[in-house]
């Protein structure tokens, strides 16, 4: 059985490392995987390292579909994906999550009429102005396969009429948070390096579109960053391109100069982002990911959105919607040491041995 992995986006590769794993341990059985790299995201963290701290060999393919708007970059994803799909016809395409290659690389198989299998299916915000949401839906209804974190996500597809090939399996983020925590402690020298003590910054992360492309939003954000950093209490921002194009063309750097505490960085390893989860006093995030990473570390989140597709991070204490008004963001973060609850909903850390378990038992 050949299966070909389609991800574009460093998040893609840690939560396909888990499954890339268990497939392996599977390789007996006959099934063999190669991952296809739309080149979505440009992350000069994704080198020879990264991949062989992820234990998965470098892609297959490497597109370059990065730039342009949503429409120019989906149609070349489609374009370049096809072309590999069609040469090499696997039995099968992998698709994790809810960017434009998701979305690019399920249609372009589905047209083929290869079976389309979706890791994180029947999530929803519920609000069709995020582009994520447009893709995940779509993908959802494209799949053949649809391996879902949480049992909400099943009811989310039930309700779309989606029964047939739906699978509850845990959540391979969480398979992901207990490999790479170990590892992180051992391996990861960020707290020396930023001279940071375990429980003595916040830490942020600051990408998604609705944030960085509205000017209001971003700066009442950031005001609200820099009325918490302080001395004792930095926060660490590391910074997303994206973002930082967008301070920078906003005028907002001199108000962040203004405040030392605001301690803006460049992207860091993974590991190294393990390790600031894990020991920062609170996280401050628009990042669905790392709202559940906060919550499988138990560190409190504040959620810069003002809805989440992770909804029982909310019900059980850990994570707060703020949205983007400073004075939310400053209420939540005070509230942030409120009783909290075990989320038991993303499984046992055996999310990916299920999902292999399951497409060599099911794929006709």
């Amino acid at each position: 059985m050949k299966i070909i992995t389609i991800i574009g986006a460093r998040p893609q590769f840690i939560k396909a490392a888990m499954v890339s794993k268990a497939i392996m341990q599977h390789e007996s059985a006959g099934i063999a995987e190669y991952i296809l790299h739309t080149g979505q995201h440009y992350d000069a963290n994704m080198n020879d390292i990264f991949f062989s701290r992820l234990n998965i060999p470098p892609p297959a393919w490497q597109l370059h579909c990065g730039q342009g708007s949503h429409a120019s970059m989906t149609a070349r994803i489609l374009v370049e994906t096809e072309q590999v799909l069609r040469a090499n016809r696997p039995d099968g395409v992998l698709v994790y999550g809810d960017t434009n290659s998701t979305m690019a690389g399920a249609l372009a198989a589905a047209k083929l009429h290869i079976p389309v299998m979706h890791v994180e299916a029947g999530l929803r915000s519920f609000n069709k102005r995020m582009p994520e949401e447009i893709n995940r839906i779509l993908t959802d209804h494209m799949s053949a396969m649809l391996f879902c974190p949480t049992a909400a996500a099943v009811r989310n597809l039930h309700r779309e009429g989606i029964y047939d090939g739906v699978y509850h399996v845990g959540d391979v983020m969480y398979d992901a948070a207990l490999a790479f925590g170990q590892i992180a402690r051992q391996h990861s020298t960020i707290l020396d390096a930023l001279h940071l003590e375990p429980g003595g910054f916040y830490l942020c992360t600051i990408h998604r579109a609705e944030n960085t492309d509205d000017s209001e939003r971003l700066a009442s954000i950031l005001r609200a960053l820099t009325a918490i950093a302080t001395a004792d209490r930095p926060v660490v921002l590391p910074l997303h391109p994206r973002t930082r194009t967008c301070i920078e063309k906003y005028g907002l750097l001199p108000a962040i100069a203004a405040s030392p505490s605001l301690r803006l960085i460049e992207p860091v390893e993974y590991i190294d982002m393990v390790m600031l989860e894990k020991e920062a006093a609170a996280i401050l995030t628009d990042s669905g990911g790392v709202q559940k990473e906060a919550c499988f570390h138990r560190t409190p989140c504040i959620t810069l959105r003002d809805e989440t597709e992770w909804t029982e991070t909310v019900d059980s204490g850990w994570n707060q919607l703020a949205g983007h008004r400073t004075e939310n963001i400053i209420r939540c973060l005070h509230a942030a040491g409120n009783r909290k609850t075990d989320v038991t909903e993303y499984g046992s850390g055996n999310a990916a041995g299920e999902i292999v378990d399951i497409m060599l038992r099911d794929m006709k």
